[in-house]
């Protein structure tokens, strides 16, 4: 099969090869799923997981890649919930990756079923920043109707995810980013916009939960943000930002199918909308994450037409 590798750590992106490889096997409670589309988060490439085991062994040449849509092929020993033939969608563990390929292998409990009317694409486009936003704002910042809401890089994948989850929710939401990010950050439904390269951010007062996907400087300045009993949720990894009267959260998200089945049921009837930036094939892949300039949205791989 067709794949993207990478052996490099220092290299990064620019270290990515498309070569062949193997079809993965069906282990015990895995499924092997044909990836119709995929995607990638450059962060993986400085996450020892992609480099290493859970005993610390070199696991190169890695196939990167957490995000899929796709379709079941086999099912391994004991596996049960999913059926060959199925459409499916969500993501590979940390230490396995492999969607940036033809085939992968995926542990059964990490995929939901993907809905004949939702495209493959969508599908690998909402899984990690719908299940990010959902369990920043639901599991850990414990979001109520009517509470404030301070979303950082609101036009992004993730933020604009955050964005629209907590208007449903019936919060006020105050979106962050460059000045070129406020229409379409107001489009997935901010009330409000800062701009961070000109605007105050002290200025929006405080605010019940900050989605922080920024961190350093932003993220600490957050922390003075928070109103008594609130949260500064983030993942951009651990701080030593500690609201006055308030938690601060970093987490990383974990797969979850009943998450992944609410939130392409929001897909479905038009309550949550995708922000895709490029689409690109498997064969144009190393080039696509390689980009000169920056992309405002989710790159997905499109590997089967």
């Amino acid at each position: 099969m067709k794949a993207i590798v990478v052996t490099d750590r220092v290299a990064g992106t620019a270290g990515m090869k498309l070569v062949e490889r193997p079809e993965p096997q069906a282990a015990i409670n895995d499924v092997v799923v044909q990836v119709h589309a995929s995607g990638f988060t450059s962060g993986e490439l400085t996450w020892p997981s992609t480099w290493t085991d859970r005993l610390d062994r070199d696991r190169t040449p890695t196939i990167p890649g957490q995000e899929l849509a796709g379709v079941v092929t086999a099912l391994g020993y004991g596996t049960t919930g999913l059926l060959v033939g199925q459409r499916v969608f969500g993501l590979s563990d940390s230490y396995r990756g492999g969607t940036l390929a033809e085939y992968v292998a995926v542990e059964a409990r990490n995929l939901a079923p993907l809905p004949g009317d939702v495209d493959f694409t969508v599908g690998a486009a909402v899984a990690m920043p719908g299940l990010t936003a959902w369990q920043g704002l639901f599991v850990h910042g414990r979001l109520q109707a009517g509470q404030s809401v301070l979303v950082h890089g609101a036009a992004g994948a993730v933020g604009s995810m955050v964005t629209q989850l907590a208007r449903e929710a019936g919060a006020y939401v105050i979106g962050t980013g460059r000045a070129a990010d406020r229409q379409k950050a107001l489009d997935f439904g901010a009330q409000e916009f800062v701009d961070l390269e000109n605007d105050v951010l002290e200025d929006v007062g405080g605010a019940h939960l900050v989605f922080d996907v920024i961190g350093g400087d932003i993220g600490k300045r957050s922390a003075g943000l928070i109103r008594a009993g609130g949260t500064l949720v983030t993942i951009a990894g651990p701080t030593e930002a500690r609201p006055a009267d308030g938690l601060t959260i970093d987490f990383v998200l974990v797969s979850d199918r009943a998450q992944l089945g609410e939130i392409v049921q929001r897909v479905r009837d038009g309550r949550l909308r995708t922000n895709i930036g490029t689409v690109s094939t498997l064969g144009y892949a190393v080039a696509a994450f390689n980009q000169t300039k920056r992309i405002n949205g989710k790159t997905i791989i499109r590997v089967r037409p």
